[in-house]
């Protein structure tokens, strides 16, 4: 189809830009074409991409020019971060900048930024509930995202500000898969108290980005929040225990003691969900599943997620 519109797809490779991109892909008469923004066109995900029908394109985030030019010619483009590669709030914020003034230079038609709440608009630094972290922050992943909104709302080209949630993937990747405790009993661990977790695949994000695509200028100027299922930590122990076929517990510990564990960035996600516990009502309320599953009539529930996913944990 010649009229095809460009949706320019930063971080392809990973899990949301991925998403993005298969969804794309796998709707060859939706009207669009998928063109995967990489900074190594050589990896096995690029070329996997590019065997499936994606154009591919090399930029980096760090350089604003690469980025024009990767964006040149297409209709609209998703930008994502990855704090979690680099640790700096900085560093996103200026890698969001760089993606506005972009887009706004490569005369984009709508951008979707991937984005989280700037928790400081509810817990102020000097606010002791929580410890302040890197001396500006409270939730330095999500506050520097949050704060980064400004940069696509004032560029001037339509935007939406997509509201993420919590990856069921991190069970996967980012070592929250069930663990035997000092009681030698399997345990999943948060200090969310018994409070409600909104939860997605990574996967769905991408498609629910592809139905804001799709429905042209509806989401324009708006923010999108989404979860695939909003669930207790008691309630994913319970699905975890069925589809593993063991007993799974939950354990609640508190935020201080989540912030102490000994891995790189267990200060930030403590203090994450401890502002998700205390916020519970807005930050459920916002990210509507129903609203979600219009966006992406396949949304998963955790119980479809933990099935198809079973395998790629030891538990």
């Amino acid at each position: 189809m010649e009229n095809e519109k460009i949706i320019a797809v930063v971080g392809a490779t990973g899990a949301q830009g991925g998403g993005l991109v298969r969804a794309i892909l796998n709707d060859p008469k939706g009207g669009f074409k998928a063109r995967a923004i990489t900074r190594n066109p050589s990896s096995d995900k690029a070329k996997d991409l590019q065997a499936k029908g994606a154009e591919i394109v090399k930029a980096d985030l760090d350089d604003k020019e690469s980025l024009v030019k990767a964006f040149k010619g297409a209709y609209g483009a998703y930008c994502v971060t990855n704090f979690w590669e680099h640790f700096s709030p900085e560093k996103e914020m200026q890698q969001a900048k760089n993606m506005a003034e972009a887009g706004k230079e490569a005369g984009l038609k709508h951008i979707i930024w991937s984005t989280l709440e700037d928790t400081r608009k509810w817990i102020p630094l000097d606010d002791d509930r929580m410890p302040t972290l890197m001396e500006k922050y409270k939730v330095p992943h999500f506050d520097a995202k949050g704060e980064a909104d400004e940069y696509f709302v004032e560029s001037g080209v339509p935007y939406t500000l997509l509201f993420t949630s919590f990856y069921w993937d991190n069970f996967v990747n980012f070592g929250m898969a069930p663990q035997k405790g000092e009681d030698g009993e399997l345990a999943i661990t948060f200090p969310m108290d018994n409070k409600e977790l909104p939860g997605i695949a990574a996967e769905d994000i991408g498609k629910c980005a592809y139905g804001i695509f799709k429905a042209g200028d509806k989401y324009q100027n708006k923010i999108v929040a989404i979860a695939g299922e909003h669930l207790t930590g008691k309630e994913m122990a319970e699905i975890f225990s069925e589809v593993y076929g063991k007993k799974i517990k939950y354990n609640a510990v508190k935020p201080e003691v989540y912030r102490s564990f000994d891995f790189p960035g267990a200060d930030d996600l403590g203090n994450m969900f401890q502002f998700k516990a205390e916020e519970e009502e807005y930050f459920c309320t916002i990210r509507d599943v129903n609203a979600t599953r219009k966006l992406n009539p396949e949304l998963l529930t955790f119980r479809e997620w933990l099935k198809q996913n079973k395998d790629k944990m030891e538990v």
